[in-house]
């Protein structure tokens, strides 16, 4: 494999607000070249590393569901959903259903592993590394939990297990595609209309940044903070 002997450069690219069909054909579209120009290489040299990208966005209101998932976990309607303005999407990654929306970082990691270390465990956890390090930064104690995969706040003596970030990833010759969700600013009433996870309510539910904290957050900071902590756990350099 041709691990880099210096650190991978990366590109980061903040897409802002975006309906997620545009965003699914264009990560789509970097996915597809990043996989074409490596059979055409084969990245022998370090002079063809590929161009790996982080893209972070922020998606209109919209349910996807993965390919592990359970279409009986969308409560809503075709109705209902119309009347809320959410669309809904049938996607590639692993993983069930999940919300994505306006006050939420969606980061896609296109990378090839090949580059970093072949390792799909590795891999997911270093995303929720992340996470849970910038969550550090703002005095909120977040962990992992036992069998779920994406990034939890432990049990109080008031309140459940509450997930805060979901990740499902998708890889294609060892090169990424999809990511994480990591619930900053986001409206949470969105995600009645789904069983999160395929996880049901009671024991575990969900939260963000904001409600932890009892205050609206600096989006901008917040990714800031992120997307250097992406940087440390995955060993990169950003440009």
């Amino acid at each position: 494999m041709p691990h880099a002997t210096t650190k991978p450069l990366v590109r980061f690219r903040d897409l802002g607000r975006r309906d997620y069909q545009w965003a699914w054909d264009h990560q789509t579209a970097v996915h597809k070249d990043l996989v074409a120009r490596k059979k055409a290489a084969g990245w022998t040299r370090p002079e063809l590393a590929p161009p790996h990208q982080l893209l972070f966005v922020e998606h209109d209101h919209v349910y996807t569901l993965g390919k592990s998932g359970s279409v009986e976990h969308l409560l809503y309607s075709e109705r209902e959903l119309r009347e809320r303005g959410v669309q809904f999407y049938r996607i590639n990654r692993g993983g069930d259903i999940t919300y994505h929306g306006p006050g939420q970082i969606v980061g896609y990691p296109i990378l090839d592993l090949d580059w970093f270390f072949n390792d799909v465990k590795r891999y997911v956890a270093s995303l929720e590394e992340a996470v849970i390090r910038t969550l550090d930064t703002y005095g909120v104690t977040a962990t992992r939990y036992e069998g779920y995969t994406g990034v939890w706040l432990p049990p109080t003596d008031a309140l459940p297990w509450r997930k805060i970030c979901a990740i499902g990833v998708h890889l294609s010759r060892w090169v990424t595609l999809h990511g994480f969700a990591f619930n900053v600013n986001t409206d949470l009433s969105y995600f009645r209309g789904i069983v999160p996870c395929g996880i049901a309510r009671g024991d575990h539910e969900v939260t963000s940044l904001a409600v932890e904290l009892g205050a609206t957050q600096d989006l901008e900071q917040v990714k800031s903070r992120l997307r250097q902590n992406l940087a440390h756990v995955l060993d990169f350099e950003l440009r």
